[in-house]
């Protein structure tokens, strides 16, 4: 995929209302050779509690492996922002955003982490991850998820 086919870098700006997954875009990864982290932070992530429509607030920390392609960074920030009137507990955001990046990407390993602020004295960190089946990183994928937080 070539950077003319990216439909938000270098354009204005438009941010959606409501949850959508198709402003994600990919390029192609010129180094698939090699096994790298990618990281992004997003420390202003915010959702709606699906029950009573109070504003949750968070850093979702994302971190890949990629294979052939790479997510860009704009048009993941529009989707991410996307999430603001979106109704959805902590724990379906993050596996949500795994899923839909998954989708995209078909990475060799993701994991999604929110830290969310506290709500009623009480603070909710869901974290997920994916390695590709049949491969190191699903053995990988396990570990991290059984040692997380060790």
């Amino acid at each position: 995929m070539e950077n003319n086919e990216l439909h938000s870098l270098g354009k204005k700006t438009v941010y959606k209302n409501e949850y959508a997954p198709e402003v994600l875009e990919a390029f192609v990864n010129k180094h698939q050779g090699n096994d790298y982290w990618v990281r992004f932070n997003c420390p202003e992530f915010t959702s709606l509690c699906p029950i009573t429509g109070q504003p949750d607030f968070a850093a979702i920390y994302i971190d890949y492996i990629p294979a052939v392609k790479m997510v860009e960074s704009k048009s993941l920030k529009l989707y991410l922002f996307s999430f603001r009137n979106h109704g959805a507990f902590h724990e379906d955001c993050v596996n949500i955003i795994m899923k839909d990046l998954i989708a995209l990407m078909e990475p060799k390993y993701i994991e999604v982490t929110g830290v969310f602020t506290p709500r009623g004295g009480i603070s909710i960190y869901p974290y997920c991850n994916y390695g590709r089946p049949d491969t190191k990183y699903e053995k990988f994928a396990e570990q991290r998820l059984f040692n997380h937080n060790k």
